[in-house]
């Protein structure tokens, strides 16, 4: 249920199916929008599908229902699955039960893909075995179970939507992050934030007396106040962690934390100070996440395109504290159910100019642009992103800094906030 165009859905269904199941994809996109992944499956003849819609028949007479995050809580397709006693699923977790694999999770609103990908190199790097998991774009999870071997390591980024998954079979990894719990994705939770914690919190919430429970004080505090359990160990994470002697590569005091959460882990894993010290003075961050793109003409562009919270953007602008009034930001799109009051002061506090993506979809601009009311600083609006890039462009002048940090979805004008952020990339390194 849900294929998509990540690589996800197709490699958990390229492993079914050469596991000789016979599968129903079913998918809300048409086929014509999901023609890259139809194509890499056209070779398996035992797999029939259902696009553009469900059908409730599919969720009868199947062993199981392998479900994509984000499917929500009350589909009527999953109740028919319950109501037929069929077992839903989901990759990660399922992964888990079977894996001979130590696993290590990582949550939280921001930071889990930078603390994920840090953590990895530095396992690499000291000569373990490490494979990465979960929400990483273009990794299917369960193909996995072919190359693990025990002793192995297997990090996953974990959205809430994945734990579900977890909670949902009970387990939690064996070493837990939890990096910060801030408002996401309350459009999915219609508002509750205590919903999307408790999904959250099926990181740690399973875990035996012998596992571990990486966080920062900020996460331990919101655990205790809400009542829940901790067997595990706990190890807290600090950004003073990280000695001001370190030349860390990537920017902006957040990702020092994120620095710090995977030093602790890693420290757990047995991985020595100096290789902890060289991935961290020598990671530049991964793609889309304050990725640096091109310098022209003494203008630096960044792709932030997964800065989908105001929190997010906030912090980017932050990273360049030593520039304020010297950073042109493009921002908007799709609403989540977020606040964007905080974000109004930070861009009129430490932002040159201001580029709105809009269309009929860009709901979160709509806000963003009421609760900034009357402002000094240009405003501009634009109906694509080479629209905004032209616009940032005439604006900008050497030393100055072009930031496509949203701050909301992408959906609506971007097949996806990868999209978003590729056709960034494209039009400002052509020539």
């Amino acid at each position: 249920m849900g294929l998509g165009l990540l690589g996800r859905g197709v490699g958990d269904a390229e492993f079914l199916a050469e596991c000789g199941a016979s599968l129903i994809i079913t998918d809300l996109k048409s086929k014509e929008e999901l023609s890259p992944s139809l194509k890499r499956l056209r070779k398996y003849k035992n797999i029939k599908y259902t696009l553009g819609g469900h059908k409730l028949k599919n969720f009868r007479n199947r062993d199981m229902i392998l479900k994509a995050a984000g499917v929500p809580l009350d589909s009527p397709y999953i109740a028919e699955a319950g109501k037929n006693k069929i077992p839903v699923e989901m990759d990660a977790s399922l992964f888990s039960r079977f894996t001979p694999a130590t696993i290590i999770g990582v949550t939280g609103t921001r930071g889990k893909s930078t603390v994920t990908h840090v953590l990895y190199e530095m396992l690499i790097k000291s000569g373990r075995r490490a494979f990465l998991g979960g929400n990483v774009k273009g990794m299917a999870t369960l193909p996995l179970l072919k190359k693990v071997k025990p002793g192995d390591i297997i990090i996953m980024e974990l959205d809430s939507w994945q734990l579900q998954g977890f909670g949902e079979a009970k387990l939690s990894p064996h070493i837990a992050i939890f990096t910060n719990f801030l408002p996401d994705h309350l459009n999915y939770y219609k508002g509750d934030m205590n919903k999307y914690f408790s999904d959250k919190a099926n990181i740690f919430l399973y875990q035996k007396p012998g596992d571990c429970l990486v966080a920062t004080r900020g996460v331990l505090n919101l655990i205790r106040k809400k009542g829940k359990n901790l067997r595990s160990k706990i190890t807290l994470a600090k950004t003073i962690d990280i000695p001001k002697t370190w030349s860390v590569a990537i920017l902006g005091e957040h990702n020092r934390t994120n620095i710090a959460l995977a030093k602790k882990a890693a420290e757990i894993l047995g991985v020595g100070k100096r290789t902890i010290k060289n991935v961290a003075e020598s990671f530049f961050g991964i793609p889309g996440r304050l990725e640096h793109v091109s310098s022209k003409l003494g203008v630096d562009y960044y792709n932030d395109t997964t800065a989908t919270t105001p929190e997010a953007v906030i912090a980017a602008i932050k990273s360049f504290e030593g520039g304020r009034g010297k950073v042109i930001l493009i921002a908007g799109g799709k609403d989540k159910g977020l606040k964007y009051k905080a974000l109004a002061g930070e861009i009129k506090r430490g932002v040159k100019a201001l580029i709105l993506l809009r269309d009929e979809t860009t709901t979160a601009t709509e806000k963003l642009s009421r609760a900034l009311g009357k402002v000094k600083i240009p405003l501009i609006f634009a109906g694509g992103m080479k629209e905004a890039i032209v616009s940032a462009k005439q604006l900008a002048l050497p030393g100055e800094k072009i930031i496509l940090s949203p701050g909301a979805a992408s959906f609506g004008m971007f097949r996806n906030e990868f999209d978003r952020g590729d056709q960034f990339n494209k039009i400002v390194r052509k020539p």
